[in-house]
């Protein structure tokens, strides 16, 4: 049956459109943390759909939400119309991101996310210069993709935006690797402030960053980093964009966000993956000031719609309640002394890395 439903994958869908495995696998069921395929066998699932199955499978809490919803028999009406779910799940995530007078606008995905974020900071600064980080990852869009550096998924050079690039936190290679965490950070401010000086024209709307980068291969920078290069694009006026897809809801165990762990509050904040579920939601959260600076009308036709807004609001009450970010922390640690004794025989294996 797998095999016949890869030559129909095949037959319809394009080739770089990846498929993990040899044998390709079809999850038929889930429940908790754990999945089985078409053929009845079961795996402990380490993946959680890149990263937004994040309190499982068949919680009941997401369902029961969901399903009322439903019985309501509206499914969408568009964000030209009150929807009492987005708004509720607006105010939770306002106030727990850390921003002053936040507003907070919905998306389907992260790169919808980030493709937002993005809108903002140009109309705010009148400019579409931008400050990215070499191996990051934003999206599959235009200006999300123009803004990642990583070739292995930037797909075209092409880009509505003009980027210069700063160095990763990667301190196993490139060539701030090998520093310390405060010579590093010494190091990367001074490279922030070469770009500003030989590669802008000098109104740069803002810099996108992930606090850990995920498609990267979970690269941290040291703690503090982004509160040292605030300080530089503070005085140019050039917002910080914090990119949270992959490192926000508590998941990085020490912090609720990704950018807490640098003590620092940026301008903008996107989310996505985890908060839904498996649902399509994300957004991107700003100060008013900031967010209302888009100079036209502007909506989502499904960001936000009832359904993804009813199963954000379980999982988000789930991981507050469960206190899943103490989770992530206590599981984490286990995870990484574990890997670590493993790594520590096998010479291969350059570093184990992680958070939570």
């Amino acid at each position: 049956m797998t095999d016949d439903l890869l030559a129909r994958h095949q037959a319809v869908l394009p080739k770089w459109m990846p498929l993990y495995y040899a044998e390709p696998i079809e999850i038929v069921s889930g429940s908790g943390c754990r999945v089985t395929d078409a053929n009845g066998r079961s795996y402990l699932d380490f993946f959680g759909g890149v990263l937004t199955t994040m309190i499982g499978y068949d919680v009941p809490e997401v369902r029961e939400a969901v399903e009322r919803q439903l019985r309501t028999g509206v499914v969408h009406t568009s964000t030209l119309y009150l929807i009492r779910q987005q708004v509720e799940l607006a105010e939770k995530i306002a106030r727990l991101s850390g921003i002053e007078d936040a507003r907070v606008f919905f998306t389907n995905s992260g790169t919808e996310a980030n493709e937002a974020a993005l809108l903002v900071a140009t109309n705010l600064r009148r400019s579409n210069q931008i400050l990215a980080v070499r191996n990051s990852y934003h999206g599959r869009t235009y200006a999300a993709m123009g803004a990642t550096g990583h070739r292995s998924w930037s797909a075209s050079s092409l880009n509505p935006l003009q980027v210069a690039w700063l160095h990763s936190g990667d301190r196993l290679r490139g060539l701030l690797a090998k520093l310390d965490e405060a010579d590093h950070i010494e190091a990367a401010v001074e490279d922030l402030r070469e770009v500003l000086a030989t590669q802008t024209a000098g109104d740069v709307a803002c810099l996108i960053a992930e606090p850990i980068q995920g498609v990267g291969g979970f690269v941290s920078a040291p703690d503090g980093l982004f509160a040292a290069i605030k300080k530089v694009l503070d005085e140019y006026g050039i917002l910080l964009i914090s990119d949270e897809v992959q490192t926000g809801w508590g998941r990085t165990g020490e912090h609720f966000w990704g950018y807490q762990a640098h003590g620092v509050t940026p301008d903008l904040l996107t989310f996505a993956k985890g908060i839904g579920n498996g649902f399509a939601l994300a957004g991107v959260v700003g100060r008013a000031e900031v967010m209302n600076a888009v100079q036209a009308i502007s909506f989502s036709t499904f960001g936000g719609n009832p359904i993804s807004t009813a199963a954000g609001n379980a999982v988000l009450d789930y991981v507050l309640d469960h206190n899943l970010q103490e989770n992530a922390q206590r599981i984490g640690a286990i995870l990484l002394e574990g890997l670590r004794a493993v790594a520590a025989d096998h010479p291969a294996v350059a570093e184990v890395r992680g958070r939570g």
